[in-house]
């Protein structure tokens, strides 16, 4: 081709100056604008986040019952179990006067769970959470409808039998399979469908412990993974809600009533917060621990059906020891925190809680990891400013609010829940000068632990069998950054009368702009008619006498310039393109960039100079980096 039709063709395209100004708006683009592909506006909140929240408080509702009855049938196992009477009445294992005999109770119940878990579900081993995150991260929030029945029923005999767990794990995780269920139901999106889950499992946490609040950031923390207006307000809305219920049937009383404590001195407060290194710590050894021994179970030369039993061996002899290591145990939190289990006795006890818990749990069978990490945080955190207040009295320490540091900041090591923990702990005792210290101790525990160990007790497992779980809640980098940052730059168009014999010529002529891989085709007067690939101009086909409006197949997917590079992927998506022309919203039709796959990684590069680059703050802010054309 000659030089000088070359010249013509770029012209024609728009290569040059002609191409940097803005292509006019005719009346004849109405029309074809209705056409337009265009990006949806983001809305926070809807008509369906109302339905799913009135769906929320229905499920909370039942959670809320749910977790009543689960109750009610723990005690009744234990009654059956250790009493042998028929009632639903509360009754501790520790009171039985079984003598050795008490070793064989937790056995046979292991033996239940394991033909359960073997014959029914084996998804109902384990303390439930980690469980549930699975299905949320992996399994659009399916959990199979048989667990809402398995897991409460295999928890129940576990517990009932003496095993040293919560109930609250088995009961978030059944709201959990609740909500699931529900949105399972009903013809939701997989979104819709997570919050739903997670309502019923904040539900159920809610209804345990009357802490609604916390209820909500636990689903934050370890089952939502984002902090959004249409998933966060039904989980507030079945906390509530389900709180409501709780006060119903046992009053508004805290679940943890200590007496009143006493401002903090600064010299306390800063124990507290050194505490929290002991306690991040032992965080990381309670989880490595609990690991170790299921890895142990797994060599055995044994099914794993009969692991509970093995477990419930060591469960009915520690018992035998310790009677107060059996069942839930939440007695034994209230009096560690109120100071009136103390000393040896108490450092005995938690001892051989561990031992107790950590091989049961390791075994595989069903139950709660909460109570028993609230347990053995609350007694260490009581021996610690026991031997402070003891060797250092002048530092002001009181004994019971380093035991409610030490169970809350326990837990945040072991579950990387930090705000769950800090808030658990003022809901759960009603007292609002303990804030400051777990606000202090909890920290260090989490910072300790987030040093030391790379997963949390809820989420090993996951990472072991090759998951991936996120681990910061942060705003969306392509949410925040605008397309006319990223997207706006002289655009080399084609004219839709051009032949295409010409833009073939011209392509292959490799001068400046032929080398793009896309190209907006405009028409005389300047409306965008549809964007061509190379592929679709060189495709092979005999050109003929035919033109680049020949080619368009479809109205063009468009972006605007003040839409964010999240609405320009999602479309990009749903169109299954590779570029986006750039139209300006305040005067429609005119082309102003194109926007690439290349610009939407660009707009990471703001959020990784912020996490990693390191500059003075001082003197006036850099300009931003300059697109090239």
């Amino acid at each position: 081709m000659k030089k000088p039709d070359v010249e013509r063709i770029e012209e024609a395209v728009g290569e040059g100056p002609e191409a940097r100004a803005q292509l006019p708006v005719a009346p004849s683009m109405g029309p074809a604008l209705a056409n337009l592909r265009a990006p949806h506006l983001h809305e926070s909140v809807d008509r369906r986040a109302v339905f799913i929240s009135a769906m929320a408080v229905v499920l909370a509702v039942v959670a809320a019952l749910v977790a009543q009855g689960l109750g009610s049938l723990i005690h009744f196992f234990t009654n059956l179990a250790f009493f042998g009477r028929l009632s639903v009445q509360p009754a501790s294992p520790g009171d039985n006067t079984l003598g050795a005999w008490v070793i064989i109770v937790p056995v046979l119940g292991a033996i239940v769970v394991g033909l359960m878990a073997r014959h029914g579900s084996r998804a109902i081993r384990g303390h439930g959470i980690p469980e549930a995150m699975e299905q949320v991260l992996y399994n659009q929030s399916r959990i199979p409808p048989r667990m809402t029945l398995l897991k409460p029923l295999s928890a129940a005999i576990a517990i009932g039998t003496g095993g040293p767990f919560g109930a609250e794990g088995p009961i978030i995780a059944t709201g959990g399979a609740l909500g699931s269920l529900l949105g399972q139901g009903l013809h939701v999106t997989a979104d819709e469908r997570k919050a739903l889950l997670a309502a019923g499992a904040a539900a159920g946490m809610a209804a345990t412990f009357g802490a609604p609040v916390s209820a909500v950031l636990l689903a934050v923390e370890l089952l939502l993974f984002e902090f959004k207006p249409r998933s966060v307000i039904p989980v507030a809305l079945a906390t509530a809600t389900a709180t409501g219920v709780r006060i119903a049937f046992m009053g508004g009383a805290p679940a943890f009533a200590i007496p009143d404590l006493v401002t903090p001195s600064g010299s306390a407060l800063a124990f507290y917060g050194v505490m929290g290194v002991v306690m991040g710590m032992a965080s990381v050894a309670c989880t490595r621990a609990v690991y170790w021994l299921e890895d142990a179970f797994e060599k055995l030369p044994l099914h794993w059906m009969w692991w509970p039993a093995l477990g419930g061996v060591v469960v009915g002899v520690v018992g035998w020891l310790s009677p107060r290591t059996l069942g839930v145990g939440y007695t034994n939190i209230e009096d560690i925190l109120s100071g009136r289990f103390v000393g040896m006795a108490m450092i005995a006890f938690c001892a051989l809680k561990f031992i107790s818990w950590s091989v049961a749990l390791g075994s595989g069978t069903s139950g709660g990891t909460l109570a028993p990490l609230f347990t053995l945080g609350g007694g260490l955190g009581s021996g610690l400013g026991l031997l402070a207040a003891h060797l250092f009295p002048a530092l002001g320490v009181d004994v019971r609010v380093a035991a409610l540091v030490g169970m809350a900041a326990l837990f945040a090591g072991a579950s990387r829940a930090l705000l769950t923990s800090v808030v658990f702990a003022f809901e759960t005792t009603r007292q609002p000068l303990g804030l400051l210290p777990l606000l202090a101790g909890c920290s260090v525990s989490y910072l300790v632990s987030a040093l030391l160990m790379r997963h949390s007790i809820m989420t090993e497992k996951l990472a072991r069998r090759g998951g991936r779980i996120p681990t910061e809640l942060g705003a969306d980098a392509l949410g925040q950054a605008l397309v006319r940052d990223h997207g706006l730059r002289p655009v080399v168009t084609l004219q839709a009368e051009q032949p295409v014999e010409a833009v073939r010529a011209w392509l292959a002529s490799d001068a400046a702009g032929s080398r793009h891989q896309g190209f907006p085709v405009v028409s005389a007067e300047g409306v965008l008619l549809g964007v061509l690939t190379r592929r679709d101009l060189l495709d092979g086909q005999d050109a003929g006498v035919r033109r680049m409006k020949d080619l368009v197949k479809r109205p063009p997917a468009v972006v605007f310039d003040d839409s964010s590079l999240r609405e320009a992927a999602d479309l990009m998506m749903d169109e299954g393109v590779g570029r986006l022309p750039v139209m300006a919203r305040d005067r429609p039709g005119h082309l102003v960039g194109i926007l690439t796959r290349s610009d939407l990684l660009a707009g990471h590069r703001q959020r990784r100079e912020n996490a990693h680059r390191r500059e003075r703050g001082l003197g006036a802010p850099r300009p931003p980096a300059a697109h090239p054309a």
